[in-house]
């Protein structure tokens, strides 16, 4: 099993000598096999090479969260990256035992939609990777057990990382998920916001379960929210987590956003969410929100951008 998310509300800290900067880029790759996408190998590459460039110039992020990393050249990527620690999610061939209650199983059909996926077994892994600066002392990852259309070929789920950082009393937990997604899926979207939602149940009961309690904890993934403020509710419901975006939102300065959006709701104008929870000896919050991969400093090579939050992580006491 592993984790997901958790998300928090924290208190505004001022900046403070013994503060340390942690930076997180979430960024679905896009590495999905042929011939459901084509031409994406080099693309791969390409963004290994362009974390090296940032690495070489010293402003590369802490930690990657990186989904749809499916395909053979992810192993390049990481190669080329530079990254020293690395972690993968649900492999291909993992099944995990259902986190209801006994008795509480949900009435819901597993396989609905053979000729969109569902019933045909796992063509492929989780796609999740975690690449850090700093060393991972522990990983637990749960594969989800229900899922809708051509999703299904994909073993999706959560990984949890705990990774040491120098300057902080207790270790950071750090998250990544991929949840079921909407038209994508070529199933009717009663079924897929369903799987959605019960992906939503598995991801909060496996972090009451196994994480750490009191440890500070960063959540990211591809959420697949964007416009669907009803899967966005569902998944922040019954949980005390905060998504940065939202709370940068309704504390106007407290971060430095330099990514635009319209209206009131930008956690709903995309699907890649970032989010935080204070831990019982370290206070975590965000300061910094932009987007890479975008095709400003770095080229666009996915249908997603990198998105990318720096936190201030101070001991509390």
């Amino acid at each position: 099993m592993t984790a997901a998310l958790v998300l928090a509300l924290a208190p505004m800290v001022a900046r403070a000598d013994d503060a340390v900067r942690f930076s997180v880029m979430s960024y679905n790759v896009a590495g999905l096999p042929w011939p459901v996408k084509t031409k994406r190998g080099k693309a791969l590459e390409r963004i290994g090479d362009e974390l090296a460039k940032m690495r070489a110039a010293g402003t590369e992020p802490d930690v990657i969260l990186i989904q749809e990393g499916f395909r053979k050249e992810i192993g390049e990527l990481i190669d080329r990256s530079g990254y020293p620690y690395v972690a993968r999610g649900p492999k291909k061939g993992q099944r995990d035992a259902s986190l209801w209650p006994k008795g509480e199983k949900p009435d819901y059909r597993r396989v609905a939609y053979r000729r969109r996926g569902e019933g045909l077994g796992k063509w492929g892994s989780s796609g999740l990777w975690v690449l850090s600066n700093y060393p991972i002392e522990d990983v637990k990852s749960h594969a989800y057990h229900y899922c809708a259309g051509l999703d299904c070929l994909a073993n999706k789920g959560v990984m949890l990382v705990s990774l040491n950082v120098p300057g902080l009393p207790a270790p950071v937990e750090i998250a990544n998920t991929h949840l079921n997604s909407k038209g994508a899926s070529r199933v009717p979207r009663s079924r897929n916001r369903m799987a959605h939602h019960l992906q939503a149940d598995e991801l909060k009961m496996f972090m009451r379960e196994d994480r750490t309690p009191g440890a500070p904890l960063i959540v990211g993934g591809d959420f697949n929210v964007m416009h669907a403020p009803d899967r966005f509710d569902y998944v922040m419901a019954d949980y005390p987590f905060e998504v940065v975006s939202r709370w940068c939102h309704a504390l106007p300065g407290a971060c430095d956003t330099q990514i635009s959006y319209d209206g009131d709701a930008p956690w709903l104008d995309t699907q890649d969410l970032i989010g935080f929870l204070d831990g019982a000896r370290v206070a975590v919050t965000p300061v910094k929100v932009e987007a890479t991969f975008d095709g400003a400093s770095e080229p666009v090579l996915s249908d997603h951008d990198g998105y990318r939050v720096t936190f201030e992580l101070r001991p509390k006491g």
